[in-house]
């Protein structure tokens, strides 16, 4: 009977995924229609990342064989810097501007009437995004570059605990842009607030500088944000930068933390949501 009941909640569970494939391969055919976007996103990410790498290179240029400041190499802070913006090409996945713009135009309305989720099909949509941002520009830009500038070799139990943490880092990117965007229920205009997202972000998250060069009031503030586990989190697993397995563990709970916590607030935020479209008659 417990096999029956297992088996039947396994059948749901599928059946409702299946409602979701749909949003996931219609993003896959909206992305080919823009291919030249792919092309664009790489040329600028890769314009970014030869202008910062090649400037902290020169302040690292007489750093001593043991390390500079924050305790980095020269082929340390390169890796970073470097890893920092395919992290960030990972995490541009759309979705705030894709869920602002469906307030603005009424679209979420009409997705209320269908037995689905918003805020999940809006995650399964940005797969194809992540997917093909990953393969078509942030692989191309990390093999340039390790044409060009020395970079670490990470060990290979570093590496596994750094896909585990980029992953993460991609769902609390999600989570993050997926609020954002819901602010269209309060504000018409969230390109200002989008915007102030952005660079909040990658400074808090060490995208322009890491953690351990900032001023400790500053590195404090920075680790106790969401943003933290996005880039520097990982970054830290990557690079071997943490103190055993009990480092490793704790740069992984915060992450999963924080995916618990924006999870639970995007849940709330959307319930709200809901009853503001209902008092407002959509």
């Amino acid at each position: 009977m417990s096999g029956t009941t297992a088996r039947g909640h396994d059948g749901r569970r599928s059946a409702r995924a299946r409602h979701y494939l749909p949003f996931a391969t219609g993003g896959l055919q909206s992305l080919l229609q823009y291919r030249s976007v792919f092309l664009t996103t790489g040329i600028t990410a890769a314009a970014g990342a030869a202008v910062t790498v090649f400037l902290w290179r020169a302040v690292y240029a007489g750093a001593p064989p043991g390390g500079g400041p924050g305790g980095f190499t020269t082929e340390g802070i390169t890796t970073y810097l470097l890893m920092a913006q395919v992290l960030q090409i990972l995490h541009a996945n759309r979705v705030d501007d894709e869920v602002a713009a469906d307030v603005y135009r009424g679209d979420v309305a009409v997705m209320l009437v269908r037995p689905v989720s918003y805020p999940v099909v809006r995650f399964f949509s940005c797969l194809p995004v992540v997917a093909a941002n990953a393969v078509l520009v942030g692989l191309p830009v990390l093999g340039l570059f390790a044409l060009v500038v020395p970079l670490t070799v990470p060990r290979p139990g570093d590496v596994l605990l750094f896909l585990a943490a980029t992953a993460l880092s991609v769902l609390l990117a999600f989570l993050v842009n997926l609020l954002t965007g819901m602010l269209g229920f309060v504000t018409t205009n969230t390109w200002g607030v989008r915007m102030v997202k952005q660079s909040v972000v990658a400074f808090f998250a060490g995208q322009l500088v890491p953690l351990d060069l900032m001023p400790a009031p500053l590195a404090a503030l920075a680790s106790a944000l969401p943003f933290r586990g996005m880039v520097d989190g990982p970054l830290t697993l990557l690079l071997g930068r943490y103190d055993g397995a009990a480092g490793a563990a704790d740069v992984l709970a915060r992450q999963i933390g924080w995916v618990a916590a924006l999870t639970l607030l995007s849940a709330v935020l959307w319930r709200a949501s809901l009853s503001r479209l209902e008092v407002l008659g959509g």
